[in-house]
Order: C-alpha cells, then sequence, then structure tokens
C-alpha cells in the first residue's frame, strides 16, 4: 500500500527515502491505487535531461476528467465540487455539485465539438473568475483539446501574443468582469486582440456583467443558447499518458513569453498526491485557494488537484478589499473554511489593516494555511500564523512554478515542524541539489547557491510550445543534467530550504513573475524614450515593486516629467497589463554598462534599493561617472 496521506515526520522520512531510492515503484503503486486508467502503462518513466526528455507513464490511456469528475458521481454525486463565491457578497454563492459539474461540463464539451474543436486543437480562455473558466478547462479536457487560459488582467496585446504563439481557434470568454466596485470591459479588450489574430474562427462569449457589446457576425457567439441545447453526456476522449493537456504562458526574463505544455498523466497524478498531503485534505472538508485559474496555481490547486480528490473547492470572484478588507475572514466564517491558500502579498496587504477586521469572524474552522507566489516575509509569516490560525493552524510555505506543475517544496502540516520564511523540505519524490559558482553540487548543509533538481518528477513541464530549443536552453543548459530553476536557496542547518528570489532578470511582484526585457520593451516603444532598465525594489505589500530608470531623447527633455510617467505606465499597460505598471520611474542621462554594453543591473538594483554602502568596482564600467549622477537624483 502506498503511502497516498503521510501523517508524521518519521513517515515522511521513510516515504522520503522510498520514492528517491525507487522512484518507479513508488509513483507506479500511487498511480495504480487511486486513479482511473483505460490502459496501464507499459513503462513508468524514461528521461534523459540532455535533450530534454522525460516521459511518464507511457502507453498509458485515461482522460483527467473521468479522474475529476465521473468517478466521483457514485458516492459524492450531491457533494459541491464548486463553490463559487462572486465578487458582490449580496450576491448568492452558487454550490456546484459533482453531478451538476459532470452535465455542464458535457454540455459545454458538445458545445465545442458543434463549433469544430478536435483533440490537440488550442482553446484560449479568457474568463474572469467565474464558474464558466472552471467548466471551460474541464470541457477541453473532456474532449483532448489543449486549453491555453489567460489571466482575465492581461492588456490586448499580451492576449494577442498567446493566442497566435500557440494557434488558438477558439476564444472563450464574457461580455465582462467585475472586479470590486469596477466593471472590466473584457469582450472589448478580446475584439482589440482579435485584430491582429487572424486564426481566430469562433468566439464563444459568457454573459456576466449584462453590457451592451459589440457581437461581429459569424464569428461572435453567445454562450448560453448554445449550452441550453447541448446535451449533458460527453463520453471522454481516450488520451494517451503524454498528450498535451494544456499551455500555460509564463513571463520570460527574455523576450516573448514562453508557453510551457503540461501532460496528462505525470501531472493528474502529481498535483492529485501534492494537495493530498501539503493540505491534508480529508473528505468533508471545505478547501479554497484564492488564486486565479489564470496562474498555475489555479490549475493545479483550484480545478484539477482538489477535484481528482473529490474536494469542495472554493472559488472566489472579488479582491481582498471589496467591499472592505474583512472580505477574506468573512468568506472563512461564512462557508467554514478548513484549508486556506493565499499570496504573502494578499497577507501583507491584510496586515496593513491591522486585526480588527479579522477579530470580527469566526475563523475556528480553519485548519491549514498555505503561502504561494514568492518566499513570504518573517513579519508577514507571523502574522498569519497568530491572527489568522491563532497558533493553531500550520503554515505551508509552498515553492514551485509554472514549470514545475506542482509544490515542490514545502512542509506537511501537523508532520514538519515549521519556520519562518523557510519552505522546509523536499516534497515527496523531489531530489533538489543546490550548485555553486564553479558548477559543483554543494553537499552538505548551511551552503547556499542556486536551486537545482536533479531527477524528473511527474508533472514537470515538458517543453516550450512550438520552441524545444528555448526549454532547454532555459532550464537544461546551465548545468548538466539537472533542471535550472533560475532561484537562489540555502540550506539550514538541519537541511531546510530557504528560497532566496530569482537570480535572473525576472521580478516577483505581487507574485506574478514579471520578465524585464517585456517591460523594458513597452517602455522603449516611447516617442520621448531612448533607452530603459527595469528592476526590482523591496515594497511592504507588493513583496517587490518596480523601478525604471528612463533615458529621454533630445525631444523628450523639455516635457513634463509627471506626464511622461504617466504617459509611460499607460505604454507598459497597453502592451503587458496594469501588474506590470512602475512604481517609480527615474529620468537619467545614462545607465551603467561594461564595455561590451550590458546594463549593470546590479548596481541599479542596489541604487533602488537604496543601499549604496558596497557598489563593488565600477571603473571598469564604460561610463563609471553616471552612477554618482544616478544616485545623487534617486527617487
Amino acid at each position: 500500500m502506498s503511502n497516498y496521506h503521510i501523517k508524521h515526520l518519521e513517515e515522511y522520512y521513510q516515504v522520503y527515502r522510498k520514492s528517491v531510492r525507487e522512484p518507479e515503484n513508488f509513483w507506479e503503486e500511487v498511480a495504480e491505487e487511486h486513479f482511473m486508467w483505460q490502459r496501464k502503462w507499459d513503462n513508468v518513466l524514461s528521461w534523459d535531461f540532455s535533450k530534454p526528455e522525460v516521459k511518464w507513464f507511457e502507453g498509458a490511456q485515461l482522460n483527467i476528467t473521468e479522474n475529476c469528475i465521473d468517478r466521483h458521481l457514485a458516492t459524492r454525486g450531491n457533494k459541491t465540487a464548486i463553490l463559487f463565491e462572486p465578487n458582490d457578497p449580496s450576491e448568492a454563492a452558487e454550490h456546484i455539485t459533482y453531478n451538476q459539474l459532470y452535465e455542464r461540463v458535457c454540455e459545454f464539451a458538445n458545445v465545442l465539438k458543434g463549433q469544430g474543436v478536435k483533440k490537440g486543437d488550442r482553446v484560449c480562455i479568457y474568463v474572469p473568475m467565474i464558474p464558466e473558466l472552471a467548466i471551460a478547462t474541464l470541457a477541453c479536457a473532456r474532449i483532448g483539446a489543449i486549453h491555453s487560459v489567460v489571466f482575465a488582467g492581461f492588456s490586448s496585446t499580451a492576449l494577442a501574443t498567446r493566442i497566435n504563439d500557440c494557434d488558438c481557434k477558439t476564444v472563450i470568454t464574457s461580455d465582462g468582469s467585475y472586479r470590486g466596485a469596477k466593471t472590466i470591459d473584457l469582450k472589448g479588450i478580446v475584439d482589440d486582440a482579435l485584430d491582429s489574430c487572424p486564426g481566430v474562427e469562433t468566439v464563444l462569449v459568457a454573459k456576466r456583467i449584462n453590457s451592451d457589446i459589440n457581437m461581429k457576425q459569424g464569428r461572435d457567439k453567445w454562450l448560453q443558447p448554445l449550452l441550453d441545447a447541448a446535451s449533458k453526456e460527453c463520453p471522454a476522449e481516450v488520451m494517451n499518458a503524454e498528450d498535451p493537456l494544456f499551455i500555460l504562458y509564463t513571463s520570460g526574463s527574455t523576450g516573448k513569453p514562453k508557453g510551457m505544455v503540461h501532460t496528462t498523466a505525470g501531472y493528474m497524478v502529481y498535483t492529485a498526491y501534492t494537495f493530498k498531503n501539503v493540505f491534508q485534505y480529508k473528505e468533508d472538508d471545505v478547501y479554497w485557494c484564492t488564486a486565479d485559474i489564470g496562474w498555475i496555481t489555479g490549475h493545479s490547486y483550484i480545478v484539477y488537484g482538489p477535484l481528482t480528490n473529490g474536494a469542495t473547492s472554493v472559488m472566489f470572484e472579488g479582491v481582498p478589499s471589496y467591499p472592505d478588507f474583512g472580505r477574506f475572514w468573512e468568506i472563512i466564517d461564512k462557508h467554514q473554511v478548513n484549508q486556506f491558500y493565499t499570496a504573502p502579498t494578499a497577507i501583507r496587504a491584510l496586515a496593513k489593516q491591522g486585526t480588527e477586521l479579522v477579530d470580527k469572524y469566526d475563523l475556528s474552522s480553519l485548519k491549514v494555511l498555505g503561502s504561494v507566489g514568492e518566499p513570504i516575509n518573517e513579519e508577514a509569516w507571523h502574522w498569519y500564523n497568530d491572527n489568522v490560525g491563532k497558533k493553531q493552524s500550520p503554515i505551508v510555505d509552498t515553492w514551485w512554478q509554472t514549470e514545475t506543475g506542482g509544490i515542490m517544496i514545502t512542509p506537511i502540516p501537523f508532520v514538519t515542524p515549521t519556520k519562518p520564511t523557510y519552505a522546509t523540505l523536499p516534497f515527496i519524490g523531489i531530489q533538489p541539489a543546490l550548485m555553486g559558482e564553479d558548477g559543483q553540487e554543494l553537499k552538505g548543509n548551511q551552503v547556499d547557491g542556486r536551486l537545482c533538481i536533479k531527477f524528473p518528477w511527474p508533472s514537470m513541464a515538458r517543453t516550450i510550445w512550438g520552441n524545444h530549443q528555448r526549454y532547454r536552453d532555459t532550464y537544461f543548459s546551465a548545468y548538466e543534467n539537472k533542471y535550472f530553476t533560475g532561484d537562489g536557496a540555502l540550506r539550514d542547518d538541519v537541511g531546510y530550504y530557504r528560497i532566496t528570489g530569482r537570480v535572473d532578470d525576472v521580478i516577483i511582484v505581487s507574485g506574478h513573475n514579471l520578465g524585464t526585457a517585456p517591460i523594458e520593451d513597452a517602455i522603449n516603444e516611447h516617442p520621448a524614450v531612448a533607452e530603459s532598465a527595469i528592476v526590482g525594489f523591496p515594497h511592504d505589500v507588493k513583496g517587490n515593486a518596480l523601478y525604471g530608470y528612463v533615458i529621454l531623447k533630445d525631444t523628450g527633455e523639455s516635457r513634463n516629467h509627471e506626464n511622461l510617467r504617466k504617459e509611460i505606465n499607460q505604454m507598459i499597460t497597453e502592451h503587458i497589463g496594469p501588474i506590470a505598471k512602475l512604481d517609480k520611474i527615474q529620468f537619467t542621462s545614462g545607465l551603467p554598462k561594461t564595455r561590451s554594453g550590458k546594463i549593470m543591473r546590479r548596481i541599479l538594483r542596489k541604487i533602488a534599493c537604496k543601499d549604496t554602502s558596497n557598489l563593488g568596482d565600477t571603473s571598469t564600467l564604460l561610463n563609471p561617472e553616471v552612477v554618482q549622477d544616478i544616485m545623487d537624483n534617486v527617487l
């Protein structure tokens, strides 16, 4: 019997040792005992990181939606699968049972088939956090179409890039979305995007805000009438283990976003197994992850991980500050939430409001608290632990990535002793390695290096859509036979891991990975801008905020600088989305560069952080005098 549910520390070590010594046997047991297969595998794992090529459960056939829905119908048909909590608290929450989810997914799948969507086709989903978003992803998986969910806060330019990159012919959206007191014209954003997406044939539009929108004849169709006419039965397409399940885009440090490809069987097994253990989920628990399904956290831990375990998963449309900063606590009280998974950014924003709103609600149902998106700082950790968990609910500070598909380093609640700011121990089956400057693995404890993983795990991304060479170059070229995460980490005296941050030009702002290159490209489009450089600096709510150094052309020098700052942020909003706006913009005469022309961001980062005690040797720069000038005018 495999240890599907780990309950104490000795058991963790036992299971971990087995998972590392006999990975094939370990994952075979988990896969065999806990899932429905149309056909069993011929081979558990084949891999070669030099290519890189990884295959799990080769030869197996399955459909992930049968594991998420169908197999629960006999025993959990009337149990709530998705508990939808709308933006406006006066609107009633919606309980969608497993039986209802089955019918709604089948109807949606039949609508997609009726629009000509087939196995292997890519479908772009640009929908707010309403039930149709979860249902659309599952409907794609039901018929073997590859879903590409794009967060409904991205701009039309960012949306168009993602649609074109994987050649989607169908887009699913809604007339608009609610965000706190605001409404957003999503359909208008889609229309703008599709001006440069010649491959899109059909747009299906869900109604959410009932606004007047333009519907393009022949292309745009209201979703509801099609659902009303669709059958409630849709046989699940038989998929091979390594068939793509979805593409999800993540910011690169250079150039265009990377479409990470996740496949079917390994992703299912790993997300299910991590969900069960990291949240210690039990049958009647109510679980809530506050992420958006547009991010990997939502894919793995709102949709697939919880549903494969027959869980009740809360899906929240709103924001933590509407109608006031007590909204999260009100929802926990109202639905008696047992596991709560959110981002350090949200915790810091709520901590700033004091404890009055927290104390107003009954949070005694909470058993486990989770943190995701970036390392949680010590102050936020203690506030969360003391005021939300009342020192009774362990905090699982989870480290993982879009590329990893599932949680990689984490405490297991009531099993692993926690330590603020530490993600603690590798999850079952995960073999981390810290690498030194010389490219050698650092053995033992109390070491600090670059975090790599030296053995494949089931949910790892298999490639970048349409560009396997970029996948190899980005993740497998820095260290031989190892996956390089792009993060630095340290290992303490007991072997706990602490993530120290990105080592490349990706900045984590409010839990979102933002590549500096695309933001700089957007700024440089401004007619008055000659050149720009972006760095991160500490921010007490977002974790990091963006600081821009901008060189103006001669024509821009005489312009009003405040207006220019607004225009630059507007360009960023149009190209990427409001999440990438700069908090500070400093106009400067030059940027510190090496003789080969490389911008020394390390120096710019220190100046932005007001940490100029040790800038290192600047004499080798092409223009060392510019450093003092930037320091004199820092914001």
